[in-house]
């Protein structure tokens, strides 16, 4: 398995950081969901450090994946992952229990304010990179049943057979999301600008143990950046 990230994203985002969590071995159906919730609900009241500004865009995690969504082209009115979670925590519609693998991703995210996904292994064919889209790229997201091509220059993780994430990390592809027959997971966590390399750290370290503590498993880790821009996992 080969992550990839390509030039073209590096000279938008030279000092952005790109952490990598790959994951072999695991069922992802829930034994117990209740202790899913209670790591969800814990997470959200973390959260909250996040949206202390009355304004919610000026919030600095808001503000700063705003800004970084203006330097490529986006679909109009897509956010980052994170700000749509927080934007959740802030309304107080609460963030549900959706899979074992999704739910401790999403509460990562939570508690360190940072976009974080996870895609199937056994889905993704060749390379995963980080690149900007040619715009052709076939993309069917839940609840959709026709082909969204990116737009082309729109920064997208894509394999050989289409785009995987959209809009960088707003939204995800019906082809590898995470399925209750998922058993290897590739996971991301991301920063645009570099400027979060201990909280990126300490992000990454509490999904490899959370995802040990709950579900076991092979895991592998790495972090991206400009210097070194792919890694091939050997799990």
């Amino acid at each position: 398995m080969e992550v990839r990230v390509e030039k073209d994203f590096w000279e938008l985002f030279p000092d952005a950081k790109i952490s990598l969590l790959m994951l072999t071995g695991v069922n992802n159906r829930y034994d117990e969901r209740k202790k899913y919730e209670c790591l969800l609900e814990t997470a959200q009241e973390k959260a909250k450090e996040f949206i202390r500004e009355s304004e919610f865009a000026q919030n600095a995690v808001v503000a700063g994946w705003r800004a970084a969504f203006q330097k490529f082209k986006t679909k109009k009115g897509v956010r980052t992952s994170i700000e749509a979670l927080l934007k959740r925590v802030q309304n107080g519609k609460g963030v549900s229990t959706i899979s074992p693998l999704v739910d401790i991703y999403n509460s990562v995210s939570l508690e360190f304010g940072v976009p974080c996904g996870g895609e199937d292994v056994s889905a993704i064919k060749g390379a995963m990179r980080l690149t900007l889209a040619e715009g052709d790229e076939p993309f069917i997201t839940l609840g959709s049943d026709e082909s969204e091509p990116p737009y082309k220059g729109e920064i997208v993780y894509k394999d050989d057979e289409g785009a995987i994430c959209r809009c960088w990390n707003w939204r995800e592809s019906v082809r590898t999301m995470l399925t209750e027959n998922t058993h290897d997971v590739i996971f991301v966590i991301e920063s645009a600008d570099g400027l979060n390399e201990t909280v990126l750290r300490d992000a990454l370290d509490t999904l490899r143990q959370r995802l040990m503590d709950f579900l076991g498993g092979k895991a592998e880790t790495a972090v991206l950046d400009r210097e070194n821009s792919n890694y091939v996992f050997q799990i």
